[in-house]
């Protein structure tokens, strides 16, 4: 059994919980970015929802989802006669996890500032109170 919350946290964590847990991804949302990265080529909306076996309306809200979080990038390809179409591919990796380290160390310091806050307030609050005798 794990001696700390961190130590059972740290064994719960999977590498698709950190999808989940930065940035509040769905299951459909996963399996869709797993598609993009089990291919080579970039894929459209369509090609990705036959991939899913979902609907193309409900494969693109999920691509919709992984373009904001900024796991996915979108590129325009232009027909000759006219016209485009967007194919979707993988962000690099080590950008992805570049981001995912900046949201937990803006977190961490924003964790920090709370707990010093709170320190602060409640230490002020035992100085008011008047001791018991």
């Amino acid at each position: 059994m794990p001696d700390s919350m961190a130590e059972q946290l740290q064994s719960d964590m999977e590498c698709e919980g950190l999808l989940e847990c930065f940035h509040g991804l769905k299951q459909l949302d996963k399996e869709c970015f797993q598609a993009l990265v089990n291919v080579e080529e970039p894929l459209t909306v369509d090609e990705i929802a036959e991939a899913v076996d979902r609907e193309r309306s409900t494969a693109y809200r999920a691509i919709q989802r992984l373009l904001q979080t900024g796991f996915i990038q979108k590129e325009q390809v232009n027909y000759d006669q006219g016209g485009y179409y967007h194919v979707y591919s993988p962000t690099d990796p080590s950008k992805i996890a570049n981001d995912m380290q900046r949201l937990l160390n803006d977190w961490y310091a924003k964790m920090g500032q709370l707990i010093q806050e709170f320190e602060t307030k409640y230490e002020q609050g035992e100085a008011a109170t008047p001791a018991e005798s």
